[in-house]
């Protein structure tokens, strides 16, 4: 493998001229630089990524950690952090899964932006406690050094049964997302409140989030040949596709006999028949925010805590 003295003993120059040439300073003239660069690709030089991270005490790296990376909303979350961290030319690693916690105390990362289960709350603080950078998407902290960038679930909840409550409902079905999920806390906490407000009948399925899941509580539901409309609040868009999928070939009518409401507004339930009603809000914007709370912490300046709010799209 070929080093950075290989290509200072062919160009001809220091090895510090190499580095000030591959790391971009500007000690070095534009012509010898694209003459050192050109040497190194025709070399296949591969940067020492631990040397360099020794000597500037920094990777520009900031791991993003998620519990898994299934369906269309990480999508569109992972590209506004990589946005929002490329403006300040950051690059982003996503990780998941407890050993690559271990990516923070062995400084791989400059930083964490967490929506992860598998990190306890008393691992946050524990990092925080050793200055690490972290920015959480998905839990409540008392703690003034972890910004914390959270969706308004309960807003988006009040906002779901609301509109159920509009169509007259008389009973819901609540499809749950996983027990260990802090949005899913949130949104059947503001559900529950919210039907009990307006003293409503409701039952409460497990699902976890996917749209396997959405389809079996499903067909709980109607094994129990419910009084018609049957209105379901699905804690995310992809259990309520699994519903219309198991609705498919069954004489119910959505729209008429079955009405639902989802959470996300994920880009496929626009093109469902009938659309999806959906509680939205900008994933995209979310991802871009988190990702602007954790430059600041890397340049040492303060990071406030932010709301995502959220809003009902109402479809027919």
């Amino acid at each position: 493998m070929a080093s950075i003295k290989d290509i200072a003993k062919i160009a001809g120059v220091s090895i510090s001229t190499v580095s000030y040439a591959l790391n971009g300073s500007n000690k070095v003239t534009e012509e010898t630089r694209q003459r050192i660069k050109k040497i190194a690709d025709d070399l296949k030089y591969v940067p020492n990524m631990a040397a360099r991270t020794l000597k500037r005490q920094r990777t520009n790296i900031i791991g993003v950690y998620v519990t898994d990376y299934r369906g269309s909303f990480y999508g569109e979350l992972l590209d506004g952090i990589k946005r929002g961290l490329g403006y300040y030319d950051y690059d982003m690693i996503v990780c998941s899964g407890s050993r690559s916690h271990l990516f923070i105390p062995e400084k791989m990362i400059d930083g964490a932006i967490i929506l992860d289960s598998t990190f306890s709350t008393e691992e946050i603080t524990q990092f925080a406690d050793e200055d690490y950078n972290l920015v959480v998407l998905d839990r409540e902290l008392d703690y003034s050094s972890v910004p914390q960038v959270l969706l308004d679930n309960k807003g988006g909840a009040t906002l779901a049964i609301n509109q159920l409550v509009e169509l007259g409902s008389q009973k819901v079905f609540l499809i749950t997302g996983p027990n260990g999920s802090y949005d899913n806390r949130q949104r059947l906490e503001a559900s529950v409140k919210e039907l009990e407000r307006f003293n409503m009948s409701y039952d409460v399925i497990n699902g976890n989030f996917t749209e396997a899941s959405g389809h079996q509580a499903a067909e709980f539901i109607f094994s129990k040949s419910p009084q018609v409309p049957v209105d379901i609040f699905a804690f995310n868009d992809e259990m309520a596709i699994g519903i219309y999928r198991y609705l498919k070939d069954k004489p119910y009518v959505i729209g008429r006999d079955v009405r639902i409401v989802g959470f996300d507004n994920i880009e496929i339930g626009e093109f469902l028949e009938p659309k999806l009603t959906t509680i939205s809000y900008s994933k995209h914007r979310w991802g871009i925010i988190a990702a602007e709370k954790m430059i600041r912490l890397v340049s040492n300046e303060q990071a406030e805590d932010e709301l995502i709010y959220t809003s009902l799209v109402e479809r027919e």
